[in-house]
């Protein structure tokens, strides 16, 4: 009796416009790409969390966890909407189309001019989360008024459809939406589909159950949520200038999407050079002389006719390194061609590091670190020590240097470039007495990350002599550390020098006063640091996470 009560039609339905097959397959088309978009708007709230606010495993859980559980509160809310399930359904389309599209936009429009996004992303997680968990509830009841199947065989067409639309928009976002249109854009077409697909299913499928009433309400709110979604795409070039003028002024000369990274640059003509890479300021044209002078100098003592840079595709760090005559090759790896491309052709950029492109010793390889460094150690095995000439086209013998030019440990996606595994492949391409230089942010305000590098460097067979050098912030363009009573504040750069084997010992306040060892007071702290690491479970060799920095 109840199967045959759930496969029935409702009593008093009116008669729907295609037969019981065509119209279960729109359902199910539906649910698909209503699917799609929700994977997208979640996946867009967890990719801005991690830009705006940075540390992207905290966000990204934050993220998923409020929404599975609005997802549990919309289910419930649902059971109020099944007796009008399809005009409710139209409604809660809508409203996500809104929510979901618009969401990008106003969580940038939060962090720039509000100087907080943390609320906002809280706020659309809770309520997009809602709408979502709140379709399938109402789908079950559209989908019974075509199914001929049990309440068993519908919930998994629904759920199969369900997930399959996920795939693609998980798949969709990162491949198609981000590379073509950019996160705003993206996020607005996503939403003009979401409410396409909703409002027409529910208008012309169920359009018999719906009064005329309930016709115009729902004709006039996906006009109206569409208008709004299309006057937004027409803005939003308008809406990126004048949210780039808020953090960077208004000297910005370029601003791009490399496909791995937002660049921005700014300056160069009337005032300093700053490149910006997602946000954070990367280059100042300042003093970036003390950052790169501090990092690459040490390393030069001894043996440097073959140099590796890992990042530094901005070329700074390779400048400094060919300030030494007999240098004769300089290997640079760096992930974002982008950045290298505007070294080369950038007049300001290029000034800067001296055209070191230009220089026949230098060559820029396009990869990730990790992995060209595993495949620099397999060409060097499979050689028997006779170099990497299979991986960027250096040959003959390993690296007297390698220079770690990195994103800041505190950055979650550059973890692995900071782990004892990473640090074992560099040993393996170091030659007898190399040396390996690592920033490792800064020992005053991030302590604890700091020591961590130092631990795991030891714990792959370094010796390291830690120093540290002072400079403006490298954050966020737009934060409380870049600037106090109008006056940007100054940051303690920390270094690591590290030779495999003893710890190298060099005097490096000789080779710059700028430079200084560590004190032995912040040695003994670090060292106590270290173990109170290995008390809390996490190993040297752990990769270096954000929540575990001072």
């Amino acid at each position: 009796m109840i199967e045959q009560s759930v496969s029935s039609p409702p009593r008093g339905g009116a008669r729907l416009p295609v037969r019981a097959g065509a119209g279960r397959y729109l359902i199910l088309t539906v649910v698909f790409i209503c699917a799609a978009c929700g994977l997208v708007y979640e996946l867009e709230l967890v990719a801005l969390a991690s830009y705006l606010i940075g540390d992207s495993v905290t966000q990204a859980s934050v993220v998923l966890s409020v929404m599975v559980f609005a997802m549990g509160v919309g289910s419930l809310l649902a059971k109020r909407l099944r007796c009008r399930a399809a005009f409710g359904f139209g409604l809660l389309e809508a409203a996500l189309a809104l929510l979901g599209g618009s969401s990008a936009l106003v969580l940038y429009a939060s962090f720039i001019w509000l100087g907080e996004s943390r609320y906002a992303l809280v706020g659309f997680s809770l309520a997009i989360g809602v709408l979502i968990g709140a379709e399938i509830p109402l789908l079950m009841a559209l989908i019974q008024r075509f199914s001929r199947q049990d309440a068993q065989g519908t919930v998994a067409d629904l759920f199969a459809a369900d997930y399959v639309g996920a795939l693609v928009g998980g798949l969709a976002f990162p491949f198609l939406l981000l590379p073509w249109l950019g996160q705003l854009t993206g996020a607005l077409l996503t939403g003009a589909v979401n409410a396409v697909a909703g409002g027409g299913l529910v208008l012309w499928l169920f359009r018999r159950d719906l009064t005329a009433h309930s016709r115009w309400v729902l004709v006039t709110v996906n006009v109206l949520v569409l208008a709004l979604l299309a006057t937004a795409a027409v803005l939003v070039d308008d809406f990126e200038r004048a949210a780039r003028r808020a953090v960077y002024g208004d000297q910005v000369r370029v601003a791009l999407h490399t496909g791995v990274q937002e660049v921005v640059i700014t300056g160069g003509r009337s005032g300093p050079l700053e490149l910006y890479l997602d946000g954070r300021l990367r280059v100042s044209a300042r003093d970036e002389f003390r950052y790169h002078e501090a990092l690459v100098h040490p390393a030069m003592r001894g043996p440097h006719a073959r140099v590796l840079i890992l990042g530094g595709g901005d070329g700074l760090a390779a400048r400094e390194v060919l300030r030494y005559g007999d240098v004769r090759e300089v290997t640079v790896v760096e992930l974002d061609p982008g950045v290298v491309r505007l070294a080369r052709t950038d007049p300001a950029l290029r000034e800067l590091n001296g055209g070191v492109y230009g220089d026949g010793r230098v060559r820029a390889v396009y990869a990730d670190a990790f992995t060209w460094l595993r495949g620099a150690v397999d060409a060097v095995g499979v050689g028997g020590g006779g170099g990497v000439g299979g991986v960027g086209g250096v040959g003959g013998g390993v690296y007297d240097v390698v220079i770690s030019d990195l994103p800041n440990p505190g950055v979650t996606a550059s973890t692995k470039l900071y782990s004892e595994e990473f640090y074992g492949l560099a040993t393996r391409v170091l030659a007898d007495g190399g040396r390996l230089a690592v920033h490792a942010g800064s020992p005053a305000t991030q302590r604890h990350t700091y020591w961590t590098v130092d631990a795991t460097l030891r714990a792959a067979g370094f010796g390291t002599t830690p120093y540290h050098a002072t400079g403006w912030p490298s954050g966020f363009a737009a934060g409380p550390d870049r600037v106090k009573d109008g006056t940007p504040a100054v940051c303690d750069w920390g270094f690591e020098l590290a030779e495999v084997g003893a710890s190298p010992g060099l005097g490096l306040a000789r080779d710059a006063p700028r430079l200084r060892s560590l004190e032995r007071s912040m040695l003994v702290a670090g060292a106590r640091g270290v173990e109170r690491t290995r008390v809390r479970g996490l190993p040297a060799s752990t990769l270096v996470h954000p929540r575990y920095g001072e």
